[in-house]
């Protein structure tokens, strides 16, 4: 099934049944069809056809995934744009990816640009959809080393992640997934979108994340599951014990974008009842690479076992295989793996040298063949010519009940050439010191590991996917006054 027909299967197959809704409005298949079509003649009217590229620079809402699937009807790919974003940065966007059209919200762009509102009252016209379409998503990433890079998928990425994934998660008409991240990320489209509607599922957009507001949405909603990253779920156990709600609908979440902490996961299940899936995977590889099953062994600590149809390797500083249990950089291959980087062709080149995507992630399997993520190749550590992986302090700090979130980067140093500082910030109510987390980190870590430096912050800045900010981190100054631990 190519997603520019999703919309005409759905209608056909089951008309009245519920599809897409958020904060203002729900539509069934059928009107979901209407809108779509809608959508499709608007963005033909301004000249969008086939191998165009459509920019959206809109919030979660039901409209995007409507022009979404408008855009992929008429050939055309899509480009998310985080609204945030100033417009210097999200022309920068627009302009690498050749949109021919913006859609936005009140939004001023020295760009061709169209309102969402532009849309609600246009005539409905019949285009048949193009299934010749390759191009699908070009997802720009974050950018912490230069430029965002647009990752380019197609369809066929999309359709081998769907099925790849459905091996494990077993989607079927019954899911109802609730949506927290933002569209503008492969993890919010392609998890909590395409995954349920291609298995004749449902999607509830859920607005701005408030912890309280997200567990009442959870029992009046009455979702299957829904997908965070740790923030989220450290946000939700950090809830008074007194803040409950029947979640019984939830049979799994999913945590991805980040690593979490094993007693973050194990605590989180344990006060709520739900199972969570944590995995792994990057905008690369349209999603998904690994998963703790749901049904099965779930392994607090790694971030699970590859989906089937790919090939998952660890690789050493030669790109020659590593041993089992050993550390190397993760690297993939599959249907799921992108195209490769818009206009970079050395990068693409350089990112898929020898048939395998390097992914720049540094992990090991361990004896039953769970992926176990150490970290980023450019967040290592070497203090003195000794590797540092940041999370495995952070997994040590994380484990003291009083830590809600750490964070370790390399700051430097001019006698070691880099030394390990961390960043802690503390439960709220909870208590401990910079001296009691030194001693933890004391008997856990061998010396050159501990953290030479520990502060205590009220918040960890963010990215807008939930990831912990380590650029900003490292722009940070250090305080004169902060503890050294040795």
């Amino acid at each position: 099934m190519h997603y520019a027909e999703l919309p005409e299967l759905r209608a056909a197959r089951s008309p009245d049944l519920p599809c897409i809704a958020d904060d203002d409005r729900a539509l069934d298949n059928a009107e979901f069809l209407i809108e779509t079509r809608r959508a499709a003649a608007v963005l033909a009217a301004r000249g969008v056809g086939a191998g165009d590229v459509v920019a959206l620079m809109l919030g979660n809402r039901v409209e995007f995934v409507v022009l979404m699937f408008a855009a992929w009807r008429l050939g055309a790919a899509v480009t998310p744009i985080n609204p945030a974003l100033t417009a210097a940065e999200a022309e920068y966007q627009i302009a690498d990816s050749g949109a021919a059209v913006v859609v936005v919200d009140g939004i001023a762009l020295a760009a061709p640009i169209l309102e969402v509102a532009e849309f609600a009252t246009a005539d409905v016209e019949y285009i048949a959809p193009a299934m010749e379409a390759e191009l699908a998503l070009l997802i720009y990433t974050s950018g912490t080393t230069g430029k965002p890079k647009g990752v380019m998928l197609d369809h066929v990425n999309l359709i081998a992640m769907h099925v790849m994934a459905d091996g494990f998660l077993s989607f079927d008409e019954r899911d109802h997934a609730l949506l927290i991240l933002p569209l503008f990320h492969v993890n919010g489209i392609v998890v909590s979108v395409l995954a349920p509607l291609r298995s004749g599922g449902r999607v509830t957009i859920h607005g701005r994340f408030e912890p309280r507001g997200f567990l009442r949405a959870l029992e009046i909603v009455r979702p299957t599951y829904f997908s965070g990253v740790p923030t989220i779920f450290a946000m939700l156990a950090a809830l008074p014990p007194e803040v409950t709600a029947d979640i019984s609908s939830v049979r799994l979440a999913i945590c991805g974008a980040a690593p979490a902490a094993a007693e973050l996961l194990t605590g989180f299940e344990a006060r709520f009842g739900i199972k969570i899936c944590e995995g792994y995977g990057l905008s690369e590889t349209t999603c998904g690479v690994t998963l703790n099953p749901p049904q099965g062994i779930g392994k607090a600590g790694t971030v699970g076992l590859p989906f089937p149809g790919q090939r998952v390797a660890i690789l050493g500083p030669d790109d020659a295989l590593a041993a089992r249990g050993e550390l190397g950089e993760i690297a993939v291959a599959g249907p799921h793996v992108m195209r490769g980087y818009l206009h970079r062709p050395d990068e693409t080149a350089h990112a898929l040298r020898g048939g395998w995507l390097h992914t720049g992630d540094i992990g090991r399997f361990d004896e039953d063949g769970y992926l176990i993520v150490a970290g980023r190749i450019k967040d290592m550590i070497i203090r003195g010519g000794e590797n540092i992986y940041p999370k495995e302090i952070e997994d040590i700090l994380t484990a003291h009940p009083a830590v809600y979130e750490a964070a370790v980067i390399g700051a430097p140093d001019p006698k070691y050439g880099e030394i390990p500082t961390a960043f802690v910030v503390l439960r709220p109510g909870a208590w401990t010191t910079a001296a009691e987390l030194i001693a933890l980190c004391a008997s856990s870590l061998a010396k050159y590991k501990r953290p030479d430096f520990i502060d205590l912050l009220d918040e960890l800045p963010h990215n807008a996917i939930g990831k912990v900010d380590k650029l900003a981190l490292r722009a940070r100054r250090f305080p004169a006054d902060a503890v050294r631990t040795h």
